[in-house]
């Protein structure tokens, strides 16, 4: 089995989502299921599967991964955020995605002014031939070292079907290791993050900030009224 091969025709036939197809209307939830499906097809790995499913979307939005729809309806921005919790979801604990996600929706989910989230995913969308070509160059070498691998004389007796089998092992184990060296650093990085403020936390926030700016103006009424 040739891992370089199936990567190879893993990468031409994978379909990511570009912001260019996502349509600037509002989707409802069939309409969006539907189009997840289509568009991310080549990422399942058994047909009858779904990218994602309304009951998954509604617990991304119960557990504020995803902000509510509005009057039922799907964004641009609801896309882009769920493409991104698609693609986390197979590394991440869905804590862990909203940890890194929230400070991302809080700031530029429907973005009047400045960068907006179409922005920030076409900047990662512009270096995925890079990683694609990294990975490649990664597998390729692993893939080498595996095929040179089990040579001393205690191996000398294998069958070739049992030396093949040891070779392919190895070269699974070694990508295994690999990404749980990089899903430790991925965790680590994420526990340096602030805790994400749940609604009602920003709501109270939001109402304290009030007041305090009400107090603070209603004392400048005041101040004005003694030299009047």
């Amino acid at each position: 089995m040739d891992a370089n091969k199936i990567l190879e025709k893993l990468i031409d036939n994978i379909n990511l989502i570009s912001p260019a197809d996502i349509p600037n209307i509002s989707l409802y939830m069939d309409q969006v299921t539907t189009f997840m499906d289509n568009h991310l097809y080549s990422t399942k790995r058994f047909g009858e599967d779904k990218a994602l499913t309304k009951t998954m979307i509604n617990n991304y939005a119960k557990n504020e991964l995803l902000p509510s729809p509005e009057k039922k309806k799907y964004t641009k921005d609801h896309i882009l955020l769920l493409t991104f919790i698609y693609y986390f979801k197979s590394v991440l604990s869905i804590s862990d995605i909203k940890k890194l996600l929230q400070p991302i929706s809080d700031k530029y989910f429907q973005a009047e002014n400045g960068a907006s989230l179409e922005d920030i995913y076409s900047e990662l969308e512009a270096y995925m031939s890079s990683i694609n070509e990294n990975v490649k160059a990664d597998v390729r070498a692993k893939s080498h070292d595996a095929d040179n691998s089990f040579t001393d004389d205690i191996f000398n007796n294998l069958s070739t079907q049992d030396a093949d089998y040891l070779k392919l092992f190895k070269l699974i184990s070694m990508l295994c290791f690999d990404i749980y060296l990089k899903k430790q650093l991925i965790e680590s990085i994420i526990d340096t993050l602030d805790e994400p403020l749940s609604k009602a936390e920003k709501e109270k926030l939001a109402k304290k900030e009030m007041e305090a700016r009400e107090k603070r103006l209603k004392k400048e009424r005041e101040e004005r009224e003694k030299f009047k």
